[in-house]
C-alpha cells in the first residue's frame, strides 16, 4: 500500500509528459492517491486525455487560473465530483517570451502583471478556494526555481514572480497552520519542460548544470515527483513553509564555474 493511499490530489499544470506536474501525478498515483487534473485551455486537452487515462483520473477539468469565476466553477465540480481533497499541486507559470530575453528593466507593466498573476497570485487564489474542501492535515505544494533567490540570466520577471511565490508560501503556511494544513514549495533544477523552452539560453544552462551540481547530473520530473510525494504525505507532517530543493545540490555551490576534477 502506498503512502498516499486514500488521499485525493488536485493537480494543476500537466501539459505533456515532460511537465513537472506529470512527474508528480505519476508518483502520487503510484503511491495510491486518486488523481484529479486541471488544464489551462482546450488546446491542451488532446495531450492530457491519454495521460489522465494512465493515472486513472476521472476528473479532468479546464480552468483559467486568472479568472476567479473559472476557479469558482472548477471548485463547484470539485465539490460535486470529489467531495473533498487532501493535496493541492500548483505547477503553473507563464511570462511573455519577450520579457525573458532582454534586460529585466525592459519588462512592460502588462508583462509584469501577467507573470505575477499566473505564476504567483494564482497559487493564493487556488489555496483560498481549496480550504473549504480540505480534509484535516491537507498539503499545498507550489513549484519554484532558484531564480527566485539569485539572479539567473534571462529569467527576469519570472524570477521576481517566483520570489513572490516563495514569500506567499511562507505567509500561507502561517495562515493555514492553525487549520492543520501545510504549505511548501519544491525548487527544481532546470528541466526541459514546455515552460522552460521560453527562457532564452535554457539549453546551455541545462547542459552546463551537470558540470556544476554536486551530483553531476540533471534532475527529472520523476525526482520532483518523489519529493512531492514526501512533502504531501504524513511523513512530512511537521514540515511547512519550506522551500525544498531538488536540484542535485546546485543551490549549495558558491562558485558556478565547472570544477576541474583532475587537479
Amino acid at each position: 500500500m502506498g503512502i498516499l493511499e486514500g488521499k485525493k490530489a488536485l493537480i494543476f499544470g500537466v501539459a505533456n509528459k515532460r511537465s513537472i506536474a506529470w512527474g508528480i501525478a505519476k508518483a502520487m498515483y503510484r503511491e495510491g492517491a486518486t488523481i484529479a487534473l486541471s488544464y489551462a485551455g482546450p488546446a491542451l486537452l488532446k495531450r492530457l486525455t491519454p495521460l489522465a487515462q494512465e493515472v486513472e483520473s476521472n476528473f479532468v477539468e479546464e480552468c483559467d487560473v486568472t479568472d476567479d469565476e473559472a476557479i469558482d466553477n472548477l471548485f463547484d465540480k470539485v465539490g460535486s465530483q470529489l467531495g473533498n481533497i487532501d493535496i493541492l499541486i500548483h505547477s503553473i507559470a507563464f511570462a511573455d517570451r519577450n520579457d525573458l530575453s532582454g534586460p529585466y528593466y525592459s519588462t512592460s507593466r502588462k508583462g509584469f502583471q501577467l507573470a505575477m498573476d499566473v505564476s504567483c497570485y494564482s497559487f493564493t487564489a487556488l489555496v483560498r478556494r481549496s480550504v473549504p474542501f480540505f480534509n484535516p492535515g491537507s498539503s499545498c505544494l507550489a513549484m519554484t526555481y532558484y531564480g527566485a533567490q539569485k539572479a539567473v540570466p534571462h529569467y527576469n520577471v519570472m524570477g521576481v514572480a517566483k520570489a513572490a511565490l516563495e514569500a506567499s508560501v511562507r505567509y500561507l503556511a502561517v495562515d493555514l497552520g492553525p487549520l492543520t494544513h501545510r504549505v511548501n514549495a519544491v525548487s527544481a533544477g532546470p528541466i526541459r519542460t514546455l515552460a522552460a523552452a521560453g527562457v532564452s539560453g535554457f539549453k546551455s544552462m541545462h547542459s552546463e548544470f551537470v558540470d556544476i551540481a554536486p551530483l553531476r547530473r540533471n534532475v527529472t520530473n520523476d525526482d520532483v515527483g518523489n519529493a512531492a510525494v514526501y512533502l504531501s504525505s504524513d511523513l512530512a507532517s511537521g514540515v511547512t513553509g519550506e522551500i525544498h530543493y531538488v536540484d542535485s545540490g546546485f543551490n549549495i555551490v558558491g562558485v558556478t564555474t565547472p570544477i576541474n576534477e583532475k587537479q
